[in-house]
C-alpha cells in the first residue's frame, strides 16, 4: 500500500466486510473460493484493510438450484439470516467496503442484516459486488438509506471475471481504488 498523504487509506482505519459463497455458482461452475471473496481480498491487500467475512449461522446450499430456492424465499420473507460473529470494534473503522454477490438484482438478505447491525453514520461506505450481468442494481442508494453513511462510488464485476480472469479483475480493482484515492 502506498502511504502518500493524498491517499484516503492513510490515517484511516479500513474494513473490508464481505459475503461470498463457494460451491456451484452461476457462470463459473463449482468453485472453492467465492467470487466476492476474490475481490474482497484484492481490495484488502491493496488498501491494507482488515477483513471480516459475513458468514451465516445456517449454511447456504452448495448447489446452484438450492441456493436459488433459499435466496428467493429469503427475499420473499424479507428475512434477516443470522450472522455468525460480529465486528467487535466497528467503531474503530472510518471506511467500510461492503461486498456481496448480486442476487435477484439486490443484495443478499444477510447483507441487509449486516448493514442494519451497526452504526455507520460517521463512516464512509463503499459497496462492491460480483454479478452475472446485473451490476450494482441500485444498491448504492439502498445502502445509503440503510446506513446514513457517506457513500463513495461502488464497484461491480462479473463473477466469471473475478473467478477466471483474476489478472484482469485485479487491474480493474486497482484502477477503481486509484480513482477513489485509496492508492496511487
Amino acid at each position: 500500500m502506498d502511504t502518500d498523504s493524498d491517499s484516503k487509506a492513510e490515517g484511516n482505519s479500513i474494513l473490508v466486510a464481505y459475503f461470498s459463497l463457494a460451491g456451484e455458482q452461476y457462470g463459473v461452475g463449482v468453485i472453492e473460493e467465492g467470487n466476492t471473496a476474490v475481490i474482497a481480498k484484492m481490495i484488502a491487500e491493496q488498501t491494507g484493510a482488515d477483513v471480516f467475512e459475513i458468514e451465516a449461522v445456517n449454511a447456504y446450499p452448495e448447489t446452484y438450484d438450492g441456493l436459488l430456492d433459499v435466496s428467493r424465499q429469503e427475499m420473499s420473507d424479507n428475512a434477516r439470516p443470522e450472522i455468525a460473529g460480529m465486528v467487535d470494534n466497528m467503531e474503530d473503522y472510518d471506511i467500510v467496503f461492503v461486498g456481496y454477490p448480486n442476487w435477484w438484482s439486490d443484495m443478499p438478505m444477510i447483507v441487509y442484516n449486516f448493514l442494519e447491525s451497526y452504526d455507520f453514520s460517521d463512516k464512509t461506505v463503499i459497496p462492491f459486488c460480483t454479478h452475472g450481468g446485473s451490476g450494482l442494481s441500485g444498491a448504492e442508494s439502498t445502502i445509503a438509506d440503510i446506513t446514513g453513511a457517506e457513500m463513495m462510488d461502488g464497484f461491480d464485476i462479473a463473477g466469471e471475471a473475478a473467478q477466471n480472469q483474476r489478472d484482469k479483475a485485479g487491474e480493474a480493482v486497482t484502477e477503481w481504488l486509484r480513482e477513489g484515492g485509496f492508492i496511487e
